[in-house]
């Protein structure tokens, strides 16, 4: 099976809500359990921010006013997970839910090593809030450190009936391949293949190696070769509509030529109008 177990995490934003859709969607096709988490950020209950308020503003003292605090963090909690699990339930599932307070980013990273893959919207409520404005906070963290396969959610909700697999080479990609047909066998969608190179004979080396792979399966496949920026031809053929899903290996080049460069992944994930994959 190719996953048992999905975490979602969940904070009750509308993007939020859109990555319960796709996750009902998901687990209804490959048969697995979805468990919802919401994490309550301690950053928020941390003490400067509100020291400094109640004294501007003439409340109590921080020290009384936490348990305040976190007794409505804690109900806010209990209904964003009601309403996971009242969606689920309504589409016929029968979810987890866990509730957990710490940093965001690490606390998915910790419960999601008890799951096979993650689902995380590209964003989440506090996204203009100091820090979380360009997918570099949580998505990009849960994506880079996580271990798992992370399916990265955008704003709408569309069915799945095709995917698409950018391939490069790298191990992350040939690691993607793998997920991409297992995921084909299994869902019938089909898939196509992409890779982004001027260089002929690297295109025509990777066209026989992912031939060679997908050659014994009994999957419906196609390989297109595109020229061009990786990120901008990815982008521009996700936005094609001709693919509901896209797999990718994540960080597939070195840190330094990310470094100079930027990264095609987060660039994807945080510019596709589609689900992203990915898988290091």
């Amino acid at each position: 099976m190719i996953a048992e177990k999905i975490l979602i995490p969940t904070d009750g934003s509308d993007y939020g809500k859109t990555a319960i859709e796709y996750g009902i969607y998901i687990a209804k096709c490959i048969n697995a359990q979805l468990i919802g988490l919401h994490v309550v950020d301690i950053r928020l209950l941390q003490g400067p921010v509100f020291t400094d308020i109640s004294g501007s503003v003439g409340l109590p003292p921080y020290q009384e006013f936490l348990p305040v605090l976190q007794g409505g963090f804690d109900e806010r909690a209990e209904t964003v997970l009601q309403a996971f699990k009242s969606r689920c339930e309504q589409a016929g599932l029968h979810p987890e839910m866990k509730k957990a307070m710490g940093v965001i980013d690490q606390m998915i990273i910790e419960e999601g090593s008890n799951a096979d893959w993650i689902l995380i919207a590209q964003r989440g409520e506090h996204f203009h809030s100091g820090g979380g404005s360009i997918l570099g906070s949580v998505a990009e963290s849960v994506v880079r450190n996580s271990g798992k396969p992370v399916v990265v959610t955008p704003a709408t909700f569309q069915e799945i009936e095709s995917m698409g697999l950018a391939y490069d080479g790298s191990e992350p990609a040939d690691k993607a391949l793998q997920l991409a047909a297992e995921l084909s066998e299994q869902t019938s969608w089909p898939l196509t293949v992409i890779i982004v190179t001027d260089n002929h004979d690297l295109s025509a080396s990777l066209t026989k190696k992912v031939e060679d792979f997908l050659e014994p399966l009994k999957i419906d496949s196609a390989i297109i070769i595109l020229r061009g920026r990786e990120d901008r031809e990815i982008i521009k053929f996700i936005r094609e509509g001709s693919v509901e899903l896209m797999v990718m290996g994540a960080y597939g080049h070195n840190r330094l030529r990310e470094l100079i460069l930027g990264s095609t992944t987060s660039t994807v994930i945080r510019k596709s109008t589609i689900p992203v994959l990915l898988t290091r």
